[in-house]
């Protein structure tokens, strides 16, 4: 019998084979303990992304917002619907452009250059802790406007976050208290901003600044938002970053074609995000009665968007299960769509290609250390929390 539970050890342990199940016999699959819906095909998570009318994303959009609901909705621009979300995604978009980012490669790739020094220094690496975290966070310090000597506290801070116990479903007490925590240094940042006068042209001055329907936020709506860019700016990219070390270390033909050939790098980070994506889920809510694959969704119940699935859809993906960086890929959920895409996405894909570039060219013969990693098991987010590796 085919039963699909997010916070199943099945499903936390290894989704796959539960989610080609889901795509072949219910691919809109109903949660009776908690009356919502999953859905697991592309084109049904594809549609459902850029259907504002029929889904809403004003009452969360994760597990601990719409399951175990342990977790308040705050205000943030993944938990805002339009036009309010097209107002403020129009505001900080400019922060997020290639041009805007254009002169943020050569810093990357600095701090790269220096993760990889101290690294060969050693003769090993953990990918996640020595080096893409350390690359992600001050990227995203960066972008927001988080001065950079606080880049360890977030580090820290989004961990706690995400942060799971066995026995225990979803959320713990000490992830909500990193979270308030997070709220708390936001709103002191806030505050120190318009104490000073800051003319800084950043993504803090702006928030403190702009108005959302003909009023200024408060400072629990600013804390909310730049808690939000600085948990998705440094917490999703070096689980993608370590799965695509992972995936080129056993593939090692595919390895040295891109070794050989950088030019092959940005589509091999894309083939890495599909393969294996972190992000389990977003949710939605129904607003307004509608019917997938004749199941009939109901204004109030959530709906998880199972984007590694999808992902995985012999349907839009031919060979879906092989990881190959030549695989065309015209359409990818790794990053969402529609309104709700990732706005993160130029900043991303920039990490992933010089990451790559820089540590191919430095250390392309790598072993990695498997009887050393450690894995996060969680319902919302998978992936490593340290992937060790020997040059």
């Amino acid at each position: 019998m085919l039963r699909y539970d997010p916070f199943s050890a099945e499903v936390m342990r290894d989704p796959y084979p539960v989610y080609k199940r889901l795509r072949d016999e219910a691919p809109v699959y109903h949660l009776e303990e908690y009356d919502a819906w999953a859905l697991s095909r592309f084109e049904d998570v594809w549609t459902a992304s850029m259907d504002n009318k029929h889904f809403s994303t004003a009452r969360g959009t994760t597990s601990a917002h719409l399951l175990t609901k342990v977790q308040p909705v705050t205000p943030m621009l993944n938990n805002m619907d339009p036009p309010e979300h097209t107002q403020l995604r129009t505001a900080v978009r400019k922060h997020f452009s290639p041009q805007a980012l254009r002169s943020l490669e050569p810093t990357i790739r600095e701090l790269a250059t220096g993760c990889l020094d101290r690294a060969m220094e050693r003769g090993e690496c953990d990918v996640m802790g020595d080096f893409a975290s350390q690359i992600s966070v001050k990227v995203a310090c960066i972008v927001t406007g988080i001065p950079l000597e606080d880049g360890d506290l977030m580090n820290s801070l989004v961990w706690r976050f995400f942060g799971r116990k066995p026995g225990l479903t979803g959320m713990t007490p000490d992830g909500l208290q990193a979270m308030g925590e997070l709220f708390a240094y936001f709103t002191e940042l806030s505050r120190s901003r318009r104490r000073q006068g800051s003319d800084v042209d950043d993504i803090v001055n702006l928030l403190n600044q702009i108005e959302i329907g003909g009023r200024k936020l408060d400072e629990a709506s600013i804390a909310s938002h730049l808690s939000m860019f600085i948990i998705g700016g440094s917490e999703t990219f070096p689980k993608v970053f370590a799965n695509d070390i992972l995936l080129l270390g056993r593939h090692p033909d595919q390895r040295a074609l891109c070794t050989r050939d950088p030019s092959l790098i940005p589509n091999a980070f894309l083939e890495g995000l599909r393969y294996l994506m972190p992000t389990q889920f977003l949710c939605r809510v129904v607003t307004k009665e509608v019917e997938i694959r004749g199941e009939t969704l109901r204004p109030g119940q959530p709906v998880l968007f199972l984007y590694p699935s999808a992902n995985r859809d012999e349907r839009e993906f031919a060979n879906p299960d092989v990881f190959d960086i030549h695989r065309s890929i015209p359409r990818l959920l790794s990053f969402g769509q529609g309104t709700h895409a990732c706005i993160g996405i130029h900043v991303a894909k920039m990490e992933g290609k010089v990451c790559l570039e820089e540590t191919l060219r430095r250390v392309p013969d790598y072993e990695l250390q498997m009887d050393r990693s450690e894995r996060l098991v969680t319902d919302f987010v998978q992936g490593f929390s340290k992937l060790p590796v020997r040059f």
